[in-house]
């Protein structure tokens, strides 16, 4: 069993799954014990065992990837795309309510990916009037969507 554990680390980087992996081996082993020549090495039949179940195991997880972008089990439930659209609009809608100083504050650091820095030379003004224009367009970002969910 100790030779099986260590040989079942060299396939996989998780314990669990090496542990499972010897377990399936023993299994498999024992199932087929008829097959095994009495003379021949009860560690190389296992090894070789082991290595095929992980090989078989790698087969099947290659062709049913669960998770993967394009297996179709994980696509119970499409979201409707007019969903975005509508919240797309109410956020062009708030942006558009935001006071003039902020809404040019987020645009310009948020929309167009500029630094604080940047955006302090730009409107000509601290980099903490910036952050805190940036602040408080958030905040009424954030009454405007919470007043909407009540």
């Amino acid at each position: 069993m100790p030779a099986l554990r260590a040989f079942s680390r060299t396939f996989c980087k998780n314990q669990t799954d090496a542990d499972d992996l010897v377990q399936e081996t023993v299994v498999k082993a024992l199932a087929n014990l008829h097959h095994f020549t009495e003379g021949t090495r009860l560690k190389s039949w296992l090894f070789t065992i082991m290595r095929n179940t992980f090989c078989s195991r790698f087969r099947v997880a290659q062709r049913e990837a669960p998770g993967a972008s394009e297996c179709v089990s994980g696509n119970g439930v499409t979201p409707p795309p007019q969903e975005w659209s509508v919240m797309a609009s109410d956020m062009q809608r708030a942006v558009g309510k935001l006071p003039n100083c902020y809404r040019d504050a987020l645009e310009y650091v948020i929309l167009d990916g500029k630094s604080y820095e940047e955006a302090a030379r730009h409107f000509d003004c601290a980099v903490g009037t910036i952050k805190s224009r940036i602040n408080r367009a958030r905040q009424h970002l954030t009454q405007e969507f919470d007043g909407r969910r009540d």
